[in-house]
C-alpha cells in the first residue's frame, strides 16, 4: 500500500503506466489481458519492486523486529512507513498531483475502490509526511482486513522501532532506486 513510493519510481513512465503502478495492489492474478499494455507493464513493474523490496536484506530484518503476532502483516506496515519517508524527505507536489489525477481518471479495481477516493480527497500521499497520520492510516487500513487488526497492533512497534526503520530506509531507498536506474 506504499501509493507514493510506487509513484515515485514510475513518474518517469506515461500516466497509464503510472497508473498500472498505482493500482497494482488491487489487481489480482497474472493474467492482464484485459489491461491496456502501458497499465499491464506498470502493474509488473510495481510487482517486480515489490518482489525486490521484499528480498532485500534490511526489509528482511525489519520484517524480524516486528513483534511475532503481526509478523504476517509488517510487509503492509512497512511499505507504509516507507511512504511517510519518501512524503517526508522526498516531497514532489507535482508528482502527488499527478498521481491523483491519473488515480481519478481511471476505474479503480474492487479492492482499491472505496480506498481511492479517499486517498485523494483526504491528500494521503501528502500527508504520509506526518508520522501519526501514517499510523492512523494503517490502523485504518487494517479494519479493512479479516479477522483482528494487526496493522494497529504495529502502530505502537513502528512508533518505537522508528529510528531504526528510518535507518532502514536510508539503505534501502538509494539501493532500491539504484537497481531499478531512477
Amino acid at each position: 500500500m506504499n501509493f507514493l513510493a510506487h509513484g515515485w519510481l514510475a513518474r518517469g513512465g506515461s500516466d497509464d503506466f503510472l497508473y498500472g503502478n498505482l493500482i497494482a495492489d488491487g489487481v489480482k492474478g497474472r493474467d492482464l489481458e484485459a489491461w491496456p499494455a502501458d497499465v499491464a507493464a506498470g502493474i509488473r513493474h510495481h510487482r517486480r519492486v515489490d518482489a525486490w523490496v521484499d528480498r532485500h536484506p534490511v526489509v528482511l530484518g525489519a520484517r524480524a523486529r516486528a513483534p511475532r503476532p503481526g509478523r504476517r502483516y509488517a510487509g503492509i506496515a512497512l511499505d507504509m512507513v516507507w511512504d511517510h519517508f519518501v512524503a517526508r524527505d522526498h516531497a514532489d507536489a507535482a508528482l502527488i498531483e499527478r498521481c491523483y489525477r491519473v488515480l481519478a481518471s481511471g476505474e479503480a479495481p474492487d479492492r482499491l475502490a472505496r480506498l481511492v477516493p479517499a486517498l485523494i480527497a483526504e491528500d494521503w500521499l501528502s500527508r504520509y509526511a506526518e508520522l501519526a497520520f501514517t499510523c492512523r492510516a494503517m490502523a485504518g487500513l487494517g479494519r479493512r482486513l479479516s479477522g483482528p487488526n494487526r496493522l494497529a497492533g504495529l502502530v505502537s512497534w513502528v512508533e518505537a522501532d522508528y529510528p531504526a526503520l528510518e535507518s532502514d530506509f536510508n539503505a534501502l531507498w538509494p539501493a532500491l532506486n539504484d537497481a531499478l536506474g531512477v
